[in-house]
């Protein structure tokens, strides 16, 4: 009887470990299905950029450059222009996660505790402009009573707070952090501010990194605020509204004499090029955030 129990929960253990193996191979083929849907478009818009307009303008460019060519790149940076765009950019994109950082740390912070009176209200109002908007025109004629029109301000001010990442942040405060540990420390004499300082910034570094990716990828994507924005400081445009002009300019070039002579770059192979230039930088730096990144989203996914 022994031996025949033995031999019966060695068959279960087989077979469960059949079954769990049949789950890893499905789950690996759905990841690697999904990892695909997202590494493949990048590798192709790549392969746009550094083949051969012909080959591009027939459809025959997939997965693997044809005929070599760096025409596109070549357009891109004889621009000078470019270099001070990809400056403004990065002044603005420094500036406004910081400030955005600011802003959604100490309003998360404050909102997470409980002896503040009127928390709820506060938040919900908060809440409302996820749903609610002024809309363009008000937040252009905003803008033009402020005098911030053609400015650096109107870049950075406008976006600089998240509702949705002060949420997040809100709540991996309220997960992370003990209150049992806040009211010690209270007890020992420290003020809110050196608890944030001390305590909360040091338990909630993931989520603190998540966000900041947030605002700063966010910001570096932007356009559409700087082409409502700025109109006469040439000098204070993006990049990305810097490209977006570029690519204009080549369809319009394009249509009016590329076809004939020949001479002007395909708006295909250059959008493809502006979108590896514009993207590469955010890459670059995604790696290092990775691991950060991935935790602060699994506990900012934690609710009250």
């Amino acid at each position: 009887m022994g031996n025949e129990k033995k031999f019966i929960q060695k068959e279960k253990m087989k077979s469960m470990k059949r079954k769990n193996r049949i789950y890893e191979i499905v789950f690996c083929f759905l990841i690697g299905v999904v990892s695909l849907t997202c590494v493949l478009p990048f590798i192709h818009i790549f392969s746009k950029s550094i083949s051969k307009e012909a080959y591009v303008i027939a459809n025959k460019v997939l997965l693997f450059p044809k005929g070599f060519s760096l025409k596109a790149y070549e357009k891109i940076f004889a621009d000078q222009s470019i270099l001070r765009s990809m400056f403004v950019t990065i002044i603005v994109t420094t500036a406004f996660t910081m400030i955005g950082m600011f802003l959604t740390t100490s309003a998360a912070y404050a909102l997470s505790r409980k002896e503040l009176k009127g928390r709820k209200v506060m938040a919900f109002m908060i809440m409302v402009t996820m749903y609610f908007a002024g809309g363009t025109i008000p937040d252009y004629l905003l803008m033009s009573n402020l005098n911030m029109l053609d400015t650096w301000w109107c870049l950075i001010l406008p976006l600089s707070f998240s509702a949705y990442n002060f949420l997040i942040m809100r709540n991996n405060f309220s997960a992370s952090v003990s209150e049992s540990l806040v009211e010690s420390a209270i007890i020992d004499g420290a003020d809110h501010f050196r608890i944030l300082k001390n305590i909360v910034i040091p338990l909630t570094k993931p989520i603190l990194a998540t966000i900041t990716l947030f605002y700063a990828v966010g910001r570096w994507n932007a356009y559409q605020d700087a082409l409502y924005y700025i109109k006469q400081r040439t000098d204070l445009r993006p990049l990305q509204l810097k490209l977006y002009y570029l690519i204009v300019s080549a369809q319009e070039s394009f249509q009016a004499e590329g076809v004939a002579t020949g001479t002007i770059t395909n708006p295909e192979v250059l959008k493809a090029a502006c979108v590896i230039f514009a993207t590469l930088p955010i890459i670059c730096i995604y790696p290092f955030a990775q691991k950060y990144f991935v935790q602060g989203v699994m506990v900012g996914a934690v609710k009250e």
